[in-house]
């Protein structure tokens, strides 16, 4: 029967299940139980070793190579440090490398996004999916279901009768009783099983992803006109009214923000800065939503002089508004602290503005909306790649520390406790703050973070699974600064 069943199975199908077993028990050694370190770079760069064997094609398509080249960038960026967005940014490279060759030429970001959206749900159930057509497999090599049932019922007795008669026995002898007592079964590791199964079904995702036919297509085509959802007269009364509210919003923040003038009695700057930072950008989005959907390419508002006057203007008001939100967010950090969120939002912010002029653009040169979807997504690749190789922590660790009242800058006071946060990131930071003139409480409270962060981050680099490239980095340039101390000590300061 086994025989007959791998006779019948293609041997792609059979390296591909040995390649998911090899990439298990390899994540199991790297991974298993560890905090997360270089060696998720390597198994990164093992998987993509092993999806192009079980994909020949994907060493002759074009897009499959730059797809390809792209996960090999991420996964060494694993290396150099493990991220959440690193691992997401180099698994979407990869299942679009292995998409590629059976895609058709020229399909765009709406459709590549319904067929990775569909990869990462579908590609859960799929080993599932292929385990029952290899059962299907088994069935035709026994030539029929009745044959295996026969085979499996012809085992029931004689496993069943041996049980019972080596029972007996063994209540009868004694030497049998203790042979069978003395039987050991391993324990069953419940969640290194689970790790397993998440690592084949993870790997089987790539080595057989899970394909959508058919996605949606997006049904308006530049020059095709569109009936807009309201009168052209009450898109033009909208915009003048809106350019007019506008212009007041940035009015005040022309006065307040970008020149100094005096805010009214009992207001703050920071105040006045962070209170309206995020609805300012949700009246971003929502001008440009107003504009994607009144203001489709080809209809009769989108033509019209006037109206496409009003609809630039108030971009233009949009992506200064969106400008004002940054000013805000920056003043805000100036008098607080620096934080990777802000951070994220700062370049979100700048993504909106991008956003806007796209749109305002997509109008004026009757662009597709598949023009408009794939000029984003470049836009936010762009920004999220460039964030993924970034250290955020250490950035805002540094920036904190030098603008902290207490070594003569303009910022907050500086918050030991909101420092030890960062763990490792910030060891350089609060090395170099412990060279600094500080006051004998401060200056010993920060040399315990200090030395809690070196003691960290020297184990984990000293575990071959969770050294990374940026550990060593840090580890090494803090031990280079002048006066550096290696002693530890273990009194928090920050522990309630």
């Amino acid at each position: 029967m086994f025989l007959a069943l791998y006779a019948r199975t293609p041997p792609s199908f059979l390296i591909k299940i040995g390649l998911a077993a090899s990439l298990a028990w390899l994540a199991d050694l790297l991974i298993f139980d560890h905090r997360f370190g270089a060696t998720l770079g390597v198994f990164a760069l093992a998987v993509v070793l092993a999806a192009g064997l079980a994909h020949p094609a994907l060493r002759t398509d074009r897009r499959a190579q730059i797809a390809g080249g792209a996960a090999v960038a991420f996964a060494l960026l694993q290396i150099e440090t493990p991220s959440l967005l690193g691992w997401v940014l180099y698994w979407t490279a990869l299942v679009v490398a292995v998409l590629s060759p059976r895609v058709r030429q020229g399909e765009d970001g709406w459709a590549w996004l319904q067929r990775l959206a569909f990869a990462a749900v579908a590609g859960w159930i799929a080993p599932l999916r292929d385990a029952v057509r290899f059962n299907h497999g088994t069935s035709r090599a026994c030539r029929s279901r009745a044959n295996l049932r026969r085979i499996l019922a012809g085992l029931v007795l004689p496993a069943a009768g041996g049980a019972l008669f080596l029972l007996l026995f063994a209540s009868a002898n004694p030497v049998i009783a203790n042979a069978l007592t003395s039987l050991t079964f391993p324990p069953i590791d419940a969640p290194r099983l689970a790790f397993w199964l998440f690592a084949i079904f993870g790997a089987w995702s790539v080595l057989r992803p899970a394909r959508l036919r058919r996605p949606h297509r997006l049904g308006a085509r530049a020059g095709e006109a569109l009936p807009p959802p309201v009168s052209g007269v009450s898109i033009a009364l909208s915009l003048a009214v809106f350019n007019a509210i506008f212009a007041l919003q940035n009015g005040l923040d022309i006065a307040f923000l970008w020149s100094g003038a005096r805010l009214p009695t009992g207001m703050t700057l920071a105040g006045y800065a962070h209170r309206g930072a995020y609805a300012l950008v949700a009246s971003a989005l929502l001008a440009g939503l107003f504009v994607l959907v009144c203001l489709r390419p080809g209809s009769a508002g989108a033509r019209h002089a006037l109206t496409r006057n009003l609809v630039v203007l108030w971009v233009g008001q949009n992506v200064f508004l969106v400008a004002s939100s940054i000013l805000r967010t920056l003043d805000y950090i100036d008098a607080y602290c620096l934080t990777p969120l802000r951070i994220a939002a700062l370049a979100w912010m700048g993504l909106v503005a991008t956003g806007l002029m796209l749109i305002c653009w997509r109008m004026l040169r009757e662009k597709t909306s598949s023009w408009l979807i794939d000029a984003n997504l470049l836009a936010a690749g762009l920004v999220l790649t460039i964030m993924s190789g970034v250290d955020l922590d250490a950035a805002s660790a540094a920036w904190n520390v030098d603008h902290a009242r207490e070594v003569g800058g303009r910022g907050a006071e500086l918050d030991l406790c909101y420092l030890e946060n960062f763990g490792d990131a910030g060891l350089v930071s609060l090395a170099r703050l412990e060279q600094r003139d500080l006051p004998a409480a401060m200056k010993s409270n920060v040399a315990v973070l200090r030395s809690i962060a070196q003691d960290d981050l020297a184990k984990h680099q000293g575990d071959w699974r969770t050294w990374t490239w940026r550990g060593l980095r840090r580890l090494q340039e803090a031990r280079a600064l002048p006066g550096y101390m290696n002693q530890t000590s273990h009194a928090a300061p920050c522990e309630d």
